[in-house]
């Protein structure tokens, strides 16, 4: 791939980066990263981690996303559209659209399974990210189903990756 033009990759959105392993592996490539992560602890921890890495980091939660402005080349969310209820993640997938650069990339990981007890989290559907994706003129680039990382028999995950033409 050789190294990165001057002015990197391109531009990233991290949505729920938790504590930055996705985005300083991706900042570490040359890519402009945006780690939106709503809880605080996490972000420090990212921080403090992830220190000697170029991550903005931000306090942004979806639906809104306050404060983060695009246009970003590639939003990934992993492990966070199951904490949005329906009504939330409709309203996130038009703030997602409005972040995401023609040309752009969306990439969701959602979980499937029970809900742990004391845990908000709702089934995603991946006919209705799907649909919207289709609705919304987003190309399906990528399917995938994968059990769990965590070897939870009851869990799996599907894997969906969108451009903007």
């Amino acid at each position: 791939m050789g190294a990165p033009p001057a002015e990197g990759w391109g531009r990233v959105l991290d949505l729920g980066a938790g504590t930055g392993r996705d985005a300083a592996a991706l900042a570490g490539r040359g890519y402009r990263v945006t780690a939106a992560e709503p809880v605080a602890e996490l972000r420090e921890l990212g921080r403090r981690r992830h220190a000697g890495v170029d991550i903005e980091w931000v306090a942004g939660a979806l639906p809104q996303l306050p404060g983060v402005t695009g246009p970003f080349d590639l939003v990934m969310g992993t492990a966070v559209w199951m904490h949005l209820s329906p009504a939330e993640r409709a309203r996130a997938f038009e703030r997602v659209l409005e972040l995401l650069a023609p040309g752009g990339t969306l990439v969701l990981t959602v979980r499937h399974g029970p809900v742990p007890a004391g845990r908000r989290m709702f089934e995603v559907p991946d006919a209705e990210l799907l649909g919207q994706a289709g609705a919304a003129g987003l190309r399906l680039v990528h399917r995938d189903e994968r059990g769990d990382l965590h070897g939870r028999a009851d869990v799996r995950w599907s894997e969906l990756g969108f451009v903007r033409d």
